[in-house]
């Protein structure tokens, strides 16, 4: 199965970059494309919550990933070439945690999306070269530079 190349970006740069800014850019355009599917829509909002929790929103990052859990729980446990059944499971705690942070404050951790189609891992591996980490990542929408406009 040949696998979406805005899927696989999404991949590179929610496990080798810890993009999550990024993610929610590539996922994004693959959501609209395929008229707003809500398992596209929950990965966006496990990259969209890590991402304000990283940043200090904790009532941004539980928002997002438990409405990101609501929508991903009715899938199979093995979906689009991921363990989602672990993803999912890994984003529940998240949010239960943060859900109580406030009592019981934590530092922000990464989450890995576990690949086990071995044809979505060779994939992600041979697009990864082509795909450029963004140092320093981007902490939100930029205009383009005005020679841009030129």
């Amino acid at each position: 199965m040949a696998y979406e190349k805005l899927y696989i970006a999404y991949l590179i740069y929610f496990n080798r970059d810890r993009d999550y800014f990024e993610c929610h850019e590539v996922l994004e355009e693959l959501w609209l494309a395929r008229e707003r599917d809500p398992l596209y829509k929950g990965l966006l909002q496990v990259a969209v919550g890590l991402y304000h929790f990283r940043n200090g929103n904790v009532r941004g990052g539980t928002i997002l990933l438990r409405g990101a859990t609501d929508k991903l729980k009715d899938y199979p446990a093995l979906t689009l070439g991921i363990n989602l059944a672990k993803l999912l499971t890994e984003a529940q705690d998240y949010a239960g945690r943060l859900e109580s942070y406030e009592e019981m404050p934590f530092p922000y951790y990464d989450l890995t999306i576990e690949i086990v189609d071995h044809a979505l891992a060779l994939e992600v591996e041979a697009a990864s070269p082509g795909i450029k980490p963004n140092i320093p990542q981007r902490r939100g929408p930029q205009r383009p530079q005005a020679s841009y406009y030129k």
